[in-house]
Parts: C-alpha cells; sequence; structure tokens
C-alpha cells in the first residue's frame, strides 16, 4: 500500500516543469506575446514574455497569474491559472529573460 501511494508522489523534475510552462505560454500567450528567448510578438503592444523580468520581479507575476490578469486593452483576454500552472509558467519564464 505504501510502495502504491509513493509511486504517485514522484516530484516533477525541472525540466518536465519548464516544458509544461512553455506549452502553456505557448497557448495561452503566443497569440500575441513573444513566448521564446528570439521571436517576435504579433501584438505590437504586447512585450516579449523574455523582458518581463525587465519591469517585474518574476515572483511578483505569481500572485497575479493565480488571480487573474486583466489589461487595460481591449485585445487581451482575461488570464488565469491555478498554482500548479503558475509554478510551471514562471520556471519557463525563468529560463527565458534577457539579462
Amino acid at each position: 500500500m505504501i510502495l502504491l501511494a509513493t509511486a504517485f508522489c514522484t516530484p516533477v523534475s525541472a525540466d518536465d516543469l519548464v516544458s509544461r510552462g512553455r506549452d502553456i505560454a505557448e497557448l495561452n500567450c503566443s497569440p500575441c506575446h513573444a513566448v521564446s528567448a528570439t521571436d517576435t510578438s504579433k501584438h505590437p503592444e504586447a512585450p516579449p514574455m523574455r523582458d518581463l523580468a525587465k519591469r517585474y520581479p518574476l515572483d511578483a507575476l505569481e500572485e497575479a497569474f493565480v488571480e487573474g490578469i486583466y489589461s487595460g486593452h481591449p485585445d487581451m483576454p482575461e488570464f488565469k491559472a491555478t498554482s500548479e500552472q503558475v509554478e510551471a509558467l514562471l520556471a519557463y519564464l525563468d529560463t527565458i529573460q534577457t539579462p
């Protein structure tokens, strides 16, 4: 019984977390934002995700992502994520930030 319980409690690797975060960014953010280290934002007002740390401390975005990000411009849809999704998204964003 204990063996079965521990099989489902295996921690997620850092690579898996980053991969999930990339998937979340591509699905939810890429219609407007550049979501990789080199692509271009499709919406002229959408900053590249790789530059977020220049504007905000990344850890400060955690609460905003969980509570839901609302933007002042009408093109951006509401974005609300679970704490697990936020953890993955922030892990990914951390890997693409420009100095």
